[in-house]
């Protein structure tokens, strides 16, 4: 069976004016079974739905801030970097996957990302504006591949039915998160101070994003791995029944 290709959302750096890619999103869908392959950072709307349809799979990658005016809410002081464009592309690209119901892993920035598009909000800055009886270390130090805290899984979830456990250890870079949960997604895994560590989206095949960053630490972490391959499998899934359907009709 031919390898699934994966369109991954670029990294861009506004100080270089340069995309890039950290290796860990592309070896960890290589090394599962996949072919990944970095998009441009465009947007052009045509451009933008040719590319979804082009590609079996998409991961939408962690990165800037995402703009406030995207969910109705002035700036505030301690918001971080954005990026407009990145921002434009990914809400088009994503209502379009939407659309096509095809199969997307979000990280990080993405899980805000998907809640804001689907109309839900997040808190500009975690520190300054949630209290919390727990203290859990959000934004960790180097190296990024040791985990900082605990998530709890929520059972028969799709997440749980990849990684295999209820209680997970994970690593944490971020300082935004979500605030209020969009209608159309589910969450799924909580952090012991109740921050929504992942999310999923019902009625679609296979939309899946996660607050921690498994890019840093699949290689030394099986749950990692393995969200990377129950992702690559799915695509291999939905190709092999599409495969079918086309032969079944020829």
């Amino acid at each position: 069976m031919t390898k699934p290709m994966i369109g991954v959302l670029p990294l861009y750096d506004a100080a270089k004016d340069s995309y890039w890619m950290l290796p860990g999103y592309m070896k960890g869908l290589e090394e599962t079974g996949g072919i990944p392959v970095m998009l441009p950072l465009t947007t052009n709307k045509e451009d933008i739905f040719d590319i979804a349809k082009s590609f079996d799979g998409f991961l939408f990658t962690g990165g800037q801030d995402v703009h406030p005016a995207m969910y109705g809410e002035e700036r505030e002081i301690f918001c971080g970097e954005t990026c407009t464009e990145r921002d434009e592309m990914e809400k088009l690209l994503f209502n379009r996957l939407m659309e096509l119901d095809k199969p997307v892993l979000g990280i990080c920035r993405a899980i805000q990302l998907f809640n804001v598009l689907l109309g839900g909000t997040l808190y500009q800055d975690i520190p300054s504006q949630r209290k919390s009886d727990e203290v859990i270390a959000h934004k960790q130090h180097p190296p990024y591949d040791k985990p900082v805290h605990d998530i709890f899984i929520k059972k028969e979830s799709l997440l749980h039915s990849i990684v295999k456990t209820d209680v997970m250890k994970v690593n944490s870079y971020h300082h935004q998160g979500i605030k209020t949960l969009s209608p159309h997604l589910t969450s799924i895994a909580k952090a012991p101070d109740d921050l929504i560590e992942a999310v999923s989206m019902r009625n679609k095949k296979f939309i899946l994003a996660v607050q921690w960053h498994p890019e840093f630490s699949y290689k030394s972490d099986e749950h990692n791995f393995s969200l990377f391959k129950g992702f690559v499998e799915q695509i291999k899934n939905m190709m092999s029944s599409d495969t079918k359907r086309t032969s079944a009709q020829g």
